[in-house]
């Protein structure tokens, strides 16, 4: 399977996510992704800042609501998108990632980081309260955390946010490449069909209470045992050998 890298390019504006640095995101994000040798996507940023949240000038009120309205719809489309993906999506974090870059860190299934990343939410020091990144991350971290964030505008280390949860590792910046990497290929080895209803039905059973996810992800087993994928693993395993996925 390969992997795809998506690499935030603007590093002269700290990567603002514009309203066409969403929209080519959307499209990157969205392409071919039912290939069958994608198997997973990593997202990744040129320069010091990740990248730097929304782009302040566009929200200036020289434009207008309705372009506001857009540039806030089209944020949470990408964000709801990541996690809607048939692929698991990776973060790979060199640098600072602020308000609904932070947002965007969060709404990533996994996110490695480099030990000189940083973690922001500052929106309230400008008077921006950001109330759209607080839903990706009241969602990764505990309320406490986040709200100090919230409130503080104040940056979490590396090392703090992958004590809370923020992301998942913590590398030094010469082995972020590599750490991802290896993430990366050990994804690969899995079959995508696999794989996709795995993260669908985590991300459905996350927000249900217990009975409820049990009842949903019992029912999924049985699905997933009926899948081509599902009884070629579980043949491969007690034969010894290395399963030969469908796709």
């Amino acid at each position: 399977g390969s992997c795809r890298n998506i690499i935030l390019n603007n590093p002269r504006k700290r990567n603002a996510l514009s309203l066409a640095m969403l929209q080519s995101l959307r499209e990157d994000l969205l392409h071919d992704v039912k290939s069958k040798d994608l198997r997973v996507i990593v997202i990744s940023a040129e320069g010091p800042v990740f990248c730097s949240g929304h782009d302040l000038k566009e929200l200036s009120s020289e434009d207008d609501v309705k372009h506001h309205s857009q540039v806030f719809e089209i944020c949470a489309e990408v964000m709801t998108l990541i996690q809607k993906l048939p692929v698991p999506v990776i973060a790979k974090v060199n640098g600072l990632a602020t308000a609904a870059g932070c947002q965007l860190v969060a709404s990533c299934d996994i996110a490695v980081a480099s030990e000189k990343s940083q973690f922001a939410t500052p929106g309230v020091n400008i008077g921006l309260f950001c109330s759209t990144p607080a839903v990706a991350l009241g969602r990764s971290l505990p309320r406490k955390v986040a709200l100090e964030m919230l409130f503080t505008g104040e940056p979490l280390s590396a090392q703090e946010a992958l004590m809370h949860g923020l992301i998942s590792k913590v590398v030094p910046e010469d082995k972020l490449e590599e750490e991802t990497m290896k993430i990366s290929h050990k994804i690969c080895e899995s079959s995508k069909s696999i794989l996709a209803l795995g993260k669908a039905t985590f991300y459905r059973q996350i927000t249900q209470d217990l009975d409820t996810a049990y009842k949903l992800t019992t029912q999924v087993m049985v699905d997933n045992l009926t899948l081509r994928d599902g009884q070629e693993g579980i043949e491969a395993f007690i034969q010894k050998r290395k399963p030969v996925w469908s796709h």
